[in-house]
C-alpha cells in the first residue's frame, strides 16, 4: 500500500496554518541536563526564540525566568545569584525566583515609586529522566493538559548524555525520530548496523496518550549494540508529542534505554539530545568507546537533516509516500489534534488506531 500526503481539507486549514509550522506552544521541552543546574548558579539557554534563565533555589528547587530584565533589557543570566534572589548586573535590581521585583537599590528614600508590582515571567519547569523540562505557554488553561514527562522505569547504574545542535526545523527534525526508512542510508555504520541488505519489517503500532507505540518485539541479535546484553532482546519504541522518542530495551532482568529529545530553539535551529541509561555497572567500562560512538550517530541525523532543510527552504513542500512514511503522517495527525483540543478546551483524543506497518529497511 502507498499512501501520498494529502492537502487539508478546507476546514481542517481554518484550524490555523501558522500554528501547524510552529512547536506545540503548551508542551514540555528538554532544556538541559538536571546536574547542570548547580545552586547559586544561574545558566542561558534558549527554547524557541526565547531567551531563558534557569537556576536552582537553595531549597534545591529549579526555577526557570525570561532572561531579560524589564528596566533595560539586561541578561539576567549574566548577574548574580544568592540562591534566593538574582541582581541584574546594569543597575542592581532584584528579583525573587518567582519573577517579582525585590529591590531597586538606585531609588532615593522619597521616590515613591511601587516595584513590588514589577515582574519578570516565570515559566513551569520540571525534573525527569536526569533532565529539567521547561513549558513556554503563558495561556489560561485550556483543558487538555501536555504530554506527560518521559521517566526512566529502572534505576541506571550509569548514563551517557550528548547533545547537539541541528541547523533544522522542528518539525523536520522531530521527524527524523519517527523515522524508520533513513536508518539504512544515514546510519550504515559497522557497529550499528553490520548487514547491509535491506530487509523487509513489519510492526504492529499501537496509539497511546499524545503518541503512538511500536509494541514490543524480539529484535536481531546480529547487531553488537544487542549482542552485549546476551539473549534475544525486547525492544518497544514510543513517540510522544512534542519530540521524544524512547526507546526501551529488555533482556531479563538487564535494562537499557535509549532516549532522544528534541528542542526548538529558533525557527530553523533544534537540540538534539541523546539519553543512554542501563542498569548494569559493567557496562560502565565501555562508556570511553560508547560515548564517539552516540556521537557519530547524531552527526549522522545532524548532517543529513542540515542538507534536507536547504532543500526544503528552496521549495517547502515534501512527498510522504508509502507505510514508511506513515509514522510521519502521524505525527502531523497528533499536532493537529494537539491544537484542535486546546482551541475547543477539551482533552486531547489520539486520533490513531492500532496499524501493522510493513517497510524495507
Amino acid at each position: 500500500m502507498s499512501t501520498a500526503l494529502r492537502m487539508p481539507a478546507p476546514d481542517e486549514a481554518a484550524l490555523d496554518p501558522d500554528a501547524m509550522r510552529q512547536p506545540l506552544a503548551d508542551a514540555w521541552y528538554c532544556v538541559g541536563r538536571s546536574d547542570a543546574l548547580k545552586a547559586g548558579a544561574l545558566r542561558a539557554v534558549e527554547l524557541n526564540g526565547e531567551q531563558i534563565v534557569l537556576g536552582r533555589e537553595a531549597s534545591g528547587a529549579p526555577f526557570a525566568l525570561r532572561d531579560r530584565c524589564p528596566h533595560r533589557g539586561m541578561a539576567l543570566s549574566k548577574g548574580r545569584f544568592d540562591g534566593g534572589a538574582l541582581t541584574c548586573p546594569f543597575h542592581g535590581w532584584r528579583f525573587g525566583t518567582d519573577g517579582r521585583c525585590r529591590d531597586v537599590p538606585t531609588l532615593s528614600a522619597s521616590d515613591t515609586a511601587d516595584f513590588s508590582r514589577i515582574v519578570v515571567q516565570r515559566f513551569p519547569i520540571r525534573e525527569s529522566a536526569g533532565f529539567a523540562w521547561v513549558n513556554p505557554y503563558l495561556g489560561a488553561e485550556t483543558g487538555s493538559p501536555p504530554a506527560a514527562l518521559p521517566e526512566l522505569g529502572f534505576k541506571a547504574a550509569g548514563s551517557l548524555v550528548v547533545e547537539l545542535v541541528v541547523e533544522a526545523s522542528f518539525d523536520l527534525t522531530t521527524l527524523s525520530l519517527v523515522d524508520p526508512g533513513h536508518v539504512a542510508f544515514v546510519h550504515d555504520s559497522w557497529w550499528f548496523r553490520p548487514s547491509k541488505e535491506l530487509r523487509e519489517k513489519v510492526k504492529t503500532f499501537t496509539p497511546t496518550p499524545h503518541g503512538f507505540t511500536m509494541t514490543s518485539h524480539a529484535t536481531t541479535t546480529s547487531s553488537p549494540v544487542y549482542r552485549l546484553l546476551g539473549g534475544v532482546p525486547a525492544v518497544e519504541i514510543e513517540f510522544r508529542l512534542p519530540g521524544v522518542r524512547l526507546e526501551r530495551i529488555e533482556a531479563g532482568t538487564k535494562r537499557v534505554a535509549n532516549y532522544t529529545f528534541a528542542t526548538p530553539l529558533t525557527q530553523n535551529r533544534t537540540m538534539l539530545t541523546n539519553a543512554l541509561y542501563w542498569n548494569m555497572p559493567a557496562l560502565n567500562l565501555l562508556k570511553p568507546l560508547a560515548r564517539p560512538l552516540m556521537r557519530q550517530f547524531l552527526t549522522q541525523d545532524q548532517q543529513v537533516l542540515q542538507h534536507a532543510q536547504a532543500g526544503l527552504d528552496r521549495k517547502p513542500t515534501m512527498v510522504l509516500f508509502g507505510q514508511g512514511d506513515l509514522p510521519s503522517q502521524w505525527y502531523f495527525r497528533l499536532k493537529r489534534e494537539a491544537l484542535q483540543a486546546a482551541r475547543e478546551g477539551r482533552p486531547f483524543a489520539n486520533p490513531l488506531a492500532t496499524q501493522e506497518l510493513r517497510w524495507r529497511s
